[in-house]
């Protein structure tokens, strides 16, 4: 056909003047491919963002977040901090002895938040007992039970046959882990517990009340944690399998330079030139806990809330969940 076209061209050119319109669509069709198409007004197909925005802010979204570290070391102030409210549970009420647990026992507590009307349905699990006791042989057990009981619950839901529009979800997105401010080196139980977590779910390590180091100490133990990950092959998030684009791993290297975040928690506001901020006072001054000169709590709500939380859920849903959904899928078709 085109050689056709191309040959009954010449004798009509010059008295007929249709045969001109198939070279007028040449680059229409050419357009229309891979490159994209030039539109010649306005479509509205950017309104598809609003009805998103809309559908989204109706139905709410969830996330869940688990903390995991020692006792004392401000796991539940840390969360209040980052969600400017009392969203976790305290592990001991006000003239009570605080008691601590012979096993890691999970407690979660479900709160939903409202912001520029937006609901977030947030869930914190807290892991008291976990790294407390003389022998802490397997106490990532119950931790990594109670995370793929998630997965399972997620699993169980999708694979009816009648299913419900919205499934419940409640995979942990993020686990914040919490890693004792000793200058040192990461503990052999640090270790274990980001190498077998790390497989399962997005692990966040965290320097807990870094106000106890100097600034050099800081750095120090900083660099001594990237080395002891690097050296037994930890991937924390984010991870760079993962990067999608240049721009993303861009974005995520400045990120994995200052992992672990040295975060210091506080719940209480203070007043300093004359505005009200977020802090923790003490004989020579007060500790802006939103001050990314003081520490880097910022850089940590960043991360899991303003610029990451999406990818967070992402990474749960398409990497961790399905790696258990297809090993539970082969195990249930073994004969």
């Amino acid at each position: 056909l085109p050689t056709h076209a191309g040959s009954s061209l010449e004798p009509e050119e010059q008295s007929m003047e249709p045969p001109a319109a198939p070279e007028e669509e040449m680059p229409l069709t050419e357009a229309s491919g891979p490159a994209g198409c030039q539109l010649f007004g306005y479509v509205g197909i950017e309104a598809v963002l609003d009805q998103m925005k809309i559908k989204t802010m109706k139905m709410g979204f969830e996330f869940n977040i688990m903390v995991v570290g020692q006792s004392g070391l401000g796991k539940s102030t840390m969360v209040n901090t980052l969600f400017k409210s009392k969203v976790s549970r305290k592990a001991s009420q006000p003239g009570q002895e605080e008691r601590i647990p012979k096993t890691v026992q999970l407690q979660s507590v479900t709160h939903v938040i409202e912001e520029k009307g937006v609901k977030m349905k947030l869930t914190v699990t807290d892991t008291p007992g976990f790294g407390d006791q003389i022998n802490n042989e397997n106490c990532w057990d119950p931790i990594i039970k109670y995370i793929n009981e998630q997965y399972e619950r997620y699993l169980h839901e999708e694979i009816l046959i009648t299913r419900k529009r919205k499934i419940p979800d409640t995979r942990v997105h993020g686990c914040v882990y919490f890693v004792p401010p000793t200058g040192h080196w990461l503990r052999p139980l640090d270790l274990e517990f980001m190498r077998r977590l790390s497989k399962i779910v997005n692990v966040v390590p965290v320097i807990a009340k870094a106000d106890t180091l100097t600034l050099e100490e800081r750095a120090e133990f900083k660099q001594r944690i990237q080395e002891d990950l690097k050296t037994h092959a930890i991937s924390v998030y984010p991870q760079e399998d993962f990067d999608q684009d240049p721009d993303d791993r861009a974005l995520n290297d400045r990120i994995r330079e200052k992992i672990p975040f040295a975060v210091v928690g506080a719940d209480q506001e203070h007043q300093v030139n004359g505005k009200r901020v977020l802090g923790r006072k003490t004989k020579w001054g007060i500790i802006e806990v939103e001050n990314p000169g003081h520490c880097e709590f910022p850089l940590l709500r960043d991360l899991l809330i303003r610029s990451h939380l999406q990818d967070l859920k992402d990474i749960t849903h398409n990497v961790h969940y399905e790696s258990y959904r297809v090993r539970r899928l082969n195990e249930s078709n073994r004969p």
